[in-house]
């Protein structure tokens, strides 16, 4: 029997067990099933001293030991299987260099609990070397939800800002507490927020980005007096669904227990913008004991709640991104490049704005106080923000949108702005007037051929 290494352990092992059902004399359907639970167990248990990194021959003599136990195990069978299996699964967990991020993503997985340090530097275009922020947070997370402490430098060297985040996944709830200002503001989040929210925090998503994408050992370091192995893909297209222009993210996994010990990433937003931001996160504790009263927040009743963050957000509606859009054109004059977060929900892109609309505004934010001032800058561009939602909710649903505001003008009325999947057969369009039509595939190809280069 000929064995090829292939591209994933899921594969490999797939192969072996289809090549145990082609033989002479071929074991029951239990048997196999139970080969495939039990090899499953072995492969990402502990090794006896209790460490994750089971040397291969206890692996494989785990493995040989379950097939010679079975009573219906022939010569021939167990003869074929076994020299497959210690040629086989040899291959299906070597990546050339000793640890295979599967395996570290399912030692991950077995994680109830776990706490670890962020830090994030965002960089502007005027000053590409020197951050325009830097937050420093602590993580911990749990089957209770996950407890944040933020704290965001002043780049001119006045007070930091400091917030306690509790997001309640159960709950659907997410928790910001200013204990310096004694506010606070809670909200419900939508399914997809939800889910997105917990991927961004958890490094059983940075592996899954890993492993989508083509990347390389880094060969063995020292990180934090942890002999490790890293891992770096710079496969744009393919992390993180193809959002940023360029990326560079590498991670490095502790060789005794196959759990990550440093995160890094560094990576530039689409369409070539100067501005990048870079992320460290480290400190990593794992299996920490955690208590369920420990993601409960306790608000004092001196807090108060901050106007202008809806109780829940209700914005997955084209009427609210619609909305958000004229506000953007009546504040700018033009359509937002792209509908996400950034410079697109800034006060500072609208405040020296000669529209009629941002006139109207800046006047009346002349007139209020340095505390009243921005609470009336998040009400007033709240339609914006419901924008962002609404693209962020299309696009993590997999609802192929797209987003042309780059080229599309409010003078392009029958250019397609906006667009995104309703079915195989239809798609829903809002174009440059700000119309909506729903239309076939056919159709909108037809209309994107007619975009701006």
């Amino acid at each position: 029997m000929r064995m090829r290494k292939n591209k994933n352990s899921d594969e490999n092992f797939t192969s072996l067990l289809s090549a145990m059902d082609r033989q002479a004399v071929a074991p029951d359907p239990e048997f196999v099933k139970q080969l495939r639970e039990r090899s499953a167990r072995e492969f990402t248990a502990g090794a006896p001293d209790g460490s994750t990194n089971t040397p291969k021959s206890i692996r494989i003599a785990a493995l040989r030991s379950i097939i010679m136990k079975s009573p219906i195990t022939k010569l021939a069978v167990a003869a074929t299987v076994i020299v497959a299996c210690l040629i086989g699964l040899s291959l299906w967990r070597n990546t050339g260099s000793g640890i295979a991020l599967a395996d570290v993503l399912a030692r991950v997985e077995q994680v109830k609990a776990f706490r670890y340090k962020s830090l994030l530097k965002i960089y502007g275009d005027e000053a590409p070397d020197k951050s325009v922020t830097e937050v420093h947070t602590t993580q911990l997370m749990s089957e209770y939800g996950w407890k944040t402490n933020f704290e965001e430098l002043d780049p001119n060297g006045g007070e930091s800002t400091f917030v306690e985040i509790y997001f309640l996944p159960q709950k659907k709830t997410e928790i910001r507490i200013w204990p310096n200002q004694k506010e606070y503001w809670r909200r419900e989040n939508l399914d997809w927020e939800v889910e997105r929210t917990q991927d961004l925090n958890d490094p059983r998503w940075w592996l899954k980005c890993i492993l989508r994408c083509k990347y390389e050992s880094m060969g063995r370091s020292t990180i934090d007096g942890i002999e490790a192995e890293g891992f770096r893909t710079t496969d744009a297209d393919n992390y993180n669904s193809g959002t940023y222009s360029q990326v560079d993210a590498k991670m490095w996994v502790d060789v005794k227990t196959w759990l990550p010990v440093r995160w890094q990433v560094e990576a530039f937003d689409q369409d070539g913008d100067k501005m990048h931001w870079r992320i460290v996160d480290d400190d990593f504790q794992w299996d920490v004991p955690v208590d369920a009263a420990e993601f409960e927040p306790v608000i004092p009743d001196d807090y108060t709640r901050i106007a202008g963050i809806p109780v829940s957000m209700t914005v997955d509606t084209e009427e609210n991104a619609i909305k958000g859009l004229k506000l953007y054109a009546d504040l700018s004059g033009n359509y937002p490049v792209k509908p996400n977060w950034g410079p697109n929900y800034k006060w500072s892109t609208f405040e020296k704005s000669e529209t009629p609309a941002a006139r109207r505004l800046q006047e009346e934010l002349k007139g209020l106080t340095k505390e009243d001032r921005p609470n009336r800058i998040t009400d007033a561009l709240m339609p914006i923000e419901e924008l962002c939602y609404f693209y962020a909710g299309v696009y993590f649903t997999d609802k192929d949108p797209a987003y042309y505001g780059k080229t599309v003008t409010p003078k392009d009325t029958d250019k397609v702005l906006l667009r995104w999947k309703l079915s195989d057969t239809e798609y829903r369009v809002i174009f440059g007037d700000l119309r909506a039509e729903t239309v076939s595939p056919e159709k909108l190809a037809e209309l994107e051929k007619a975009l701006p280069q």
